[in-house]
């Protein structure tokens, strides 16, 4: 398959390197330092399931690229507009555009600016960071990608780019039958993980340990459930204690990306995440009050970051 990694970051660079190991032609777009460093010097990803580097093409032009058979999408919520807008030249009429981003309105907002059926879902589950320009550190999760076509159909795309991800060592690749589940399923914890460690500015052991913010970290992942099942989304009836039970096992010195970002006046998916679980439950009618005070905490601080 002929790929582009639009956000050649800790998961776009992950993928893109594993894909390319299984001797496909992988495309990074990037930007400034980590492009310079990938243009020079090639990429390296460091992974608790084994090293790789290789020298990739890679730009910030989406016209050197051309159409490609799919387009996979890691670049930060908040620039998932402006990356649909530059698409165009990577596609051709079957090209899958795959979101492996956070937050369950990634593909709704990818369908206002390009044709629906190029819109595909995913779910991330990694811990990989940019650890230096060029430099790719996968440091923990199952690397799991999940992935589906909306309306759940099993299509030659999306059997293609299934193929492609399954033959990857140290991808963990899966299938959907319902991708609007896996979306909302794992939006549910990370709501929770992000609101709670940027709100309270601490990490994930200290929330465990304090009742009351523990509670709250409940009620976030309880208030997420019950926004997508008044949306007609199935979650498994186990969701708030899988998570909870997961939460418990996480090393207690962890944050959140939204953490980091907030730390690091850098623009934060506060919209993508609390903010978007307000919107639904607006729309459906459903009370979400801890949603609303993360909201409502870090509004500001993100706002000042736009």
């Amino acid at each position: 398959m002929k790929l582009c990694i639009f956000g050649a970051g800790g998961i776009g660079g992950y993928l893109g390197a594993r894909l390319a190991d299984a001797g496909h032609e992988v495309h990074l777009m990037a930007r400034g330092e980590h492009l310079a460093a990938l243009q020079s010097d090639g990429l390296r990803v460091e992974s608790i399931h084994g090293d790789t580097d290789g020298d990739l093409p890679a730009t910030d032009d989406p016209a050197e690229v051309g159409p490609c058979d799919a387009v996979l999408l890691c670049v930060k919520s908040t620039d998932t507009r402006t990356a649909a807008a530059d698409m165009a030249p990577l596609l051709d009429d079957e090209t899958a555009v795959v979101s492996f981003q956070n937050g369950v309105d990634n593909e709704a907002w990818l369908a206002e600016i390009l044709d629906e059926s190029h819109v595909v879902g995913g779910v991330a589950y990694i811990f990989s960071t940019i650890k230096e320009p060029g430099v790719i550190e996968h440091t923990g999760g199952p690397a799991r990608f999940i992935y589906g076509e909306l309306d759940g159909e099993r299509t030659d795309r999306i059997q293609a780019l299934d193929d492609a991800l399954s033959a990857c060592e140290g991808v963990d690749a899966v299938l959907a039958d319902n991708i609007r589940v896996e979306l909302w399923r794992k939006f549910a914890f990370i709501c929770a993980q992000a609101g709670m460690t940027a709100t309270t500015r601490r990490p994930v052991g200290d929330i465990r340990e304090t009742e009351p913010s523990w509670e709250m970290y409940r009620r976030l992942i309880e208030e997420v459930c019950a926004v997508a099942r008044a949306e007609g989304v199935d979650l498994p009836d186990d969701t708030v204690s899988e998570w909870l039970d997961f939460a418990q096992d996480l090393d207690p010195g962890m944050y959140s990306s939204l953490h980091y970002d907030l730390t690091h006046d850098k623009p934060m998916e506060l919209d993508a995440l609390n903010g978007s679980v307000v919107r639904h439950a607006d729309d459906v009618g459903v009370d979400v009050p801890m949603n609303e005070a993360v909201t409502a905490i870090l509004s500001p601080s993100a706002a000042r970051r736009e």
